[in-house]
């Protein structure tokens, strides 16, 4: 099967395969988000400009949409220390990411292979359910900029 490359048209199928309608409300926020593909957008960001595109739409109604946008795997809620952020999921494979602290550029990178068995020993009867892991600091543009 030939994989999609317009990641508005990926993101309409998904919203399909999952039995979620496609509104016109999903459709903005599936815009806003794919203009974005390379940086985290601030839920309050969203947020206004959902509000603003449809003023009668509630606050639940925007979250409760990312939420269910993140269960069906096409955007990535992060915690950041501005408050809670989101992103539209580059791809279908685990990864993880640079974050540029100075214009927000997000830069996917890979790691080796997480050893869970030492994980899993230093929590003795625990149970891991997820991870992040995220790396933050200058991209190299905004290095260079900040050296001038």
């Amino acid at each position: 099967m030939k994989k999609m490359t317009d990641p508005k048209a990926q993101a309409m199928a998904v919203l399909q395969k999952n039995h979620l309608r496609v509104t016109k409300q999903r459709k903005t926020l599936i815009d806003l988000l794919v203009a974005n593909p390379d940086r985290y957008v601030s839920v309050t960001e969203v947020d206004k400009h959902m509000r603003q595109a449809f003023p009668g739409a509630s606050h639940n109604t925007v979250y409760r949409n990312l939420e269910e946008f993140q269960e069906i795997g096409l955007v990535e809620l992060s915690s950041q220390s501005g408050g809670m952020v989101v992103k539209y999921r580059c791809d279908e494979s685990h990864h993880h990411h640079f974050i540029c602290q100075r214009c927000g550029r997000v830069q996917e990178i890979q790691l080796p292979t997480i050893d869970w068995d030492f994980l899993t020993q230093q929590l003795p009867g625990a149970e891991i359910t997820g991870h992040s892991f995220e790396l933050y600091g200058l991209c190299a543009q905004c290095r260079q900029l900040a050296s001038h």
